[in-house]
């Protein structure tokens, strides 16, 4: 079962989630606090370089199955062409209705 994406808690996760499955790169990176930082199964990554890669430039889509932590831990699906479906964790510092990090990985 799948929690659709207008019914996720905090409206910032809400929004990236959105952003993602559009396909919508500039809302994306709208999000994002200057000097947002992320991390893929626990290490440090170029956001903007693992951006593209993993998610806008293979059609990368997030199916949220459950959410934690006020919105901010999501355990979801996610799909793109290159490695095609898998279990994820997320997990968000928002500050000021903006991304400060995220922390992603397989779950």
């Amino acid at each position: 079962m799948t929690i659709a994406p207008t019914k996720l808690s905090d409206p910032t996760v809400r929004a990236f989630v959105t952003a993602i499955n559009a396909g919508d790169r500039t809302a994306f990176f709208e999000l994002l606090a200057p000097g947002a930082t992320m991390s893929d199964d626990g290490s440090e990554r170029d956001l903007a370089d693992w951006v593209d890669r993993e998610i806008f430039g293979p059609n990368g889509r997030i199916a949220v199955q459950t959410e934690s932590n006020g919105g901010h831990g999501l355990v979801a699906e996610f799909t793109n062409e290159t490695w095609g479906t898998m279990r994820t964790t997320w997990r968000f510092t928002v500050e000021g209705g903006r991304i400060r990090r995220f922390e992603t990985g397989q779950a």
